[in-house]
């Protein structure tokens, strides 16, 4: 159909060229005559495929009612195990095996900051120990933090660390532990 109505598009533009080229209006009205035509058969074949549809929907709704209306005749009926979805449930945390299999959660979040003693913090100012910093972090740690786990880390001197707005971990304690260290080393 739709093909048609091609061919009848076409042959009316070209005797709208024609009806142009020759200043002859009998070739613009049959121009718009095979226009008209075609718009009349897309129309027929849009109610036409309406129609169709319209049939094939009460085919459809009975066959959704059936399932339905089988479920509702069960119901009376004691459903079969394999008939019943079974959920599946996950252990609880105490339950999942070896607690050396089970590794633990990593940490979220910013770790907080370390109350520092101001002896530690001017001996570690006066240091150029490495530490490490987590992009999007505010803290450095010292390379053993727990909190670092798998994240990746960039290596800075302590001082530029300080320098750049890093502040220490509260959960590696990085001032206190390289203060103590020097301290030793002392």
């Amino acid at each position: 159909m739709l093909f048609i109505v091609l061919v009848l598009v076409l042959a009316a533009l070209g005797l709208l060229v024609a009806a142009l080229i020759t200043a002859n209006s009998l070739w613009a009205w049959i121009s718009i005559g095979l226009s008209v035509v075609a718009g009349l058969l897309l129309l027929f074949d849009l109610l036409r495929r309406r129609k169709k549809r319209a049939a094939e929907a009460p085919a459809e709704e009975a066959a959704a009612e059936a399932p339905a209306e089988e479920d509702e005749a069960a119901e009376g009926e004691e459903k079969k195990p394999e008939d019943v979805e079974q959920t599946v449930l996950m252990p609880a945390a105490g339950e999942l095996g070896d607690a050396e299999d089970t590794p633990e959660p990593q940490q979220n979040g910013d770790p907080g900051e370390e109350k520092s003693d101001p002896a530690d913090v001017a001996i570690v100012s006066e240091l150029e120990i490495e530490v490490v910093v987590v992009d999007e972090y505010p803290r450095y740690h010292v390379t053993s933090c727990e909190w670092l786990e798998t994240r990746d880390t960039i290596p800075l001197g302590i001082g530029e660390a300080r320098q750049l707005g890093f502040t220490p971990c509260a959960l590696c304690t990085p001032d206190a532990e390289i203060a103590g260290k020097h301290r030793e080393k002392a």
